[in-house]
């Protein structure tokens, strides 16, 4: 490198060629362990616009790319390892660190909310917009 500008290109590089692609895939606990050192390994940027945003990526239905955040604004269904399912729409503000709530329509009186969660990234296998 023998610019600043090769070394910005690079960085920008590693960011989305090797950390944004182990956010996707990584466990929560080594999510939890990175989020503690994020600003020694990603630099001065907002975890929850890149690490917690790049973890969720994982279920693109669940998103939204231009805001980088959780997408409120369409309910999904979400499917867990164990086999449950629920759907409603995704509460951004108390779905923290790795952790999904949905609010969403109590089956027996449907004029009710109810809140379903919080569902650890791990324990998710699917998100599909409903």
């Amino acid at each position: 490198m023998h610019t600043f500008i090769d070394l910005a290109t690079s960085r920008k590089k590693w960011l989305a060629e090797v950390l944004a692609p182990w956010c996707r895939q990584a466990s929560l606990k080594d999510l939890k362990l990175a989020d503690l050192e994020w600003v020694d390994i990603a630099g001065k940027v907002d975890p929850a616009k890149t690490l917690w945003f790049w973890a969720w990526s994982r279920f693109p239905d669940l998103i939204h790319q231009e805001l980088q955040g959780i997408n409120e604004t369409r309910p999904v269904s979400i499917t867990l390892r164990d086999g449950r399912s629920f759907s409603g729409y995704p509460d951004a503000r108390q779905s923290q660190q790795g952790e999904l709530v949905l609010i969403g329509r109590d089956a027996a009186n449907p004029r009710q909310q109810e809140e379903y969660g919080p569902f650890t990234l791990d324990e998710i296998a699917t998100v599909h917009a409903a």
